[in-house]
């Protein structure tokens, strides 16, 4: 089943020799992922710090500020290639440090925000995130059937409804960050909490939502969801089925390696920032290019 697995990951390379940061995205690829307890453990402890909440804002203005006291054109053409990967991947970048996994686990992608969803506080009312997240969650387990492990599509369909072995949302909360208003998109995804470890049989989980602001480029609300595994027949509370358990324990290993790899790549990115501040307005004999004046005295 390890074999369906699959993610987009990206990564940041840099040509100290020509002087120009070279950023590319690596195509998607299979992984093998073992199941042992200590290659998890590997995983954990080689995750590189969080970076700062809002590390997207800081860096596009420590570039600027480097770009208005001046900058070679091989300078240019390093803080360009930062502000593209910044302007086009900062969702998998954001998502990932913590774990989100996009591409066919994304749960609602690029949704747009109805006028209509504003209220007389002139912003989106806080009873639509429990919808985005309703959303989101319902295709995030959905898309197992498709996109992971379509060997048991039937039953990843009948988790959300009340056929057979079903789930049920025990307890949802929120954590709102900002009011959001209307025009604006949004990017919703889901993880698991934690691997479904120690307990063979699990009959519950957690998962963490969040909800992305595309015009802010950062989180507008966190979800925490307790759902409990059911069975609609016998009504009461059931274990998780085999197939369940397995993917659910691959998955949350494929969230700590997409959360060691954005971080990296993010932390890479501010230390380009980091290397075009020293050798521009940073550095021991630093003087602001004010630029020249034709036909001066």
């Amino acid at each position: 089943m390890a074999s369906h697995l699959r993610s987009t990951l990206s990564r940041a390379t840099v040509s100290h020799g020509s002087t120009i940061a070279t950023l590319r995205l690596r195509p998607s690829h299979s992984r093998q992922i073992s199941s042992s307890s200590a290659a998890l453990s590997s995983a954990t402890a080689s995750i590189p710090p969080p970076p700062p909440s809002r590390w997207i804002a800081d860096l596009r203005a420590r570039i600027g500020k480097c770009i208005i006291f001046g900058c070679s054109n091989q300078q240019i053409s390093r803080a360009a290639a930062v502000l593209r990967v910044l302007a086009t991947e900062w969702r998998e970048l954001v998502a990932g440090s913590e774990g989100f996994l996009s591409g066919g686990r994304r749960g609602l992608d690029s949704h747009k925000i109805a006028w209509g969803e504003m209220d007389s506080f002139q912003h989106v009312n806080n009873v639509n995130y429990y919808r985005y997240a309703e959303s989101a969650r319902v295709n995030w387990i959905t898309n197992f059937s498709v996109h992971v492990d379509p060997e048991h599509r039937e039953q990843w369909a009948n988790l959300m409804t009340p056929k057979a072995i079903g789930l049920i949302m025990k307890s949802l909360k929120a954590d709102f960050k900002f009011p959001m208003v209307y025009p604006d998109k949004i990017s919703v995804y889901h993880k698991l909490r934690s691997a479904p470890e120690g307990n063979p049989a699990p009959s519950a989980f957690m998962l963490d939502c969040i909800v992305l602001s595309h015009q802010h480029r950062r989180i507008a609300a966190r979800l925490e969801e307790d759902i409990v595994v059911y069975d609609y027949r016998a009504a009461s509370k059931a274990s998780m089925p085999p197939f369940m358990v397995d993917l659910f324990a691959a998955t949350y290993r494929m969230q700590q390696e997409e959360t060691a790899k954005a971080r990296a790549r993010i932390w890479e990115l501010m230390e380009i920032v980091k290397t075009l501040e020293k050798e521009t307005w940073d550095r021991e004999d630093a003087v602001e290019d004010f630029g020249t004046v034709k036909g001066g005295a």
